[in-house]
């Protein structure tokens, strides 16, 4: 099953000692790459967290962001007094000299820095937390995956449209190849026996027979478009394969590209130009698709 490298996805759960909001969002690139934003402190479970999404997005810009809330303990934090006494001598003296009169506000000293010491192990906390956390960020996991694949379908159906559009424009091929060499023959001829009557000359039949023949090798297109049918048949079945395979598909429309360009160098018939026209135009719709496959 083809799998959309655009997908988005997200989870919430409440537990006893947290909360926790995951939320995913994959977008088109070469490579895997995961963007990591997360709450303080759980920086550290970048390597687990990596190891998870891995799992499901092997190709493609993975940004994650991941908001942890933990529920405080009476010894989570401290006031440190001799912090908040230098704080109050301070401020006193600033208002002595300044002759600034009122009462210092405690709680106000309470919001400057170092006043308020948390207690809390960050690295150590998050690695506890690691059971709570790893289950919603499968779930959010799964919800991404859900979009994804639906996407996918959407663009297995469009692709496989458009290998029928080629399909379809290589059997037109099949059905006037053979007649360009009867319609050059024919222009040949014409031509030969207007010059021998202009010019009152002789040409042998081989020399008619041999230019024919260089014709008929140089605009011979069979194996083209043997060629094209086979990556035709490997391209669906890319599609139609359990595992998604965006590289592959690249490759071989890639492939396709040649065979289509060969076969319009080669050719030398304006029906079959047309047709060349369509093909191409059908295998750029295929390749801007492709570059969403993971």
């Amino acid at each position: 099953m083809l799998l959309s490298m655009t997908g988005f996805g997200e989870a919430h759960n409440r537990f006893d000692t947290l909360s926790v909001a995951v939320e995913l969002r994959t977008i088109n690139s070469r490579h895997y790459k995961l963007s990591l934003r997360t709450s303080e402190g759980y920086g550290a479970l970048e390597p687990q967290i990596d190891a998870l999404v891995r799992k499901r997005v092997r190709r493609g810009t993975v940004q994650l962001n991941m908001h942890v809330q933990r529920a405080t303990a009476p010894d989570d934090y401290r006031i440190n007094a001799e912090v908040l006494k230098s704080y109050i001598e301070q401020a006193q003296q600033v208002a002595d000299k300044a002759g600034i009169e009122g009462s210092i506000s405690i709680s106000q000293m309470l919001t400057l820095p170092g006043v308020i010491d948390d207690r809390r192990a960050p690295e150590q906390e998050s690695q506890e937390d690691w059971p709570q956390i790893e289950p919603t960020l499968r779930e959010a996991l799964a919800s991404l995956t859900k979009m994804r694949e639906a996407e996918g379908r959407a663009l297995a159906a469009d692709l496989l449209e458009n290998c029928n559009v080629i399909d379809q424009q290589v059997a037109a091929i099949e059905h006037r190849a053979p007649n360009v060499s009867v319609g050059y023959r024919e222009r040949l001829t014409e031509r030969v026996n207007r010059a021998l009557s202009e010019l009152n000359v002789t040409v042998e039949p081989a020399d008619l027979l041999r230019e024919m023949s260089l014709f008929v090798d140089k605009s011979d297109i069979s194996e083209e478009l043997v060629r094209l049918k086979s990556h035709l048949a490997q391209f669906a079945d890319t599609v139609d394969a359990k595992e998604s395979s965006g590289r592959k598909l690249e490759f071989i429309s890639q492939e396709m590209g040649r065979e289509i360009n060969t076969i319009g160098s080669k050719a030398n018939d304006c029906e079959i130009s047309q047709y060349v026209v369509e093909m191409k135009a059908a295998l750029e719709r295929i390749r801007e698709q492709v570059q969403n496959v993971e």
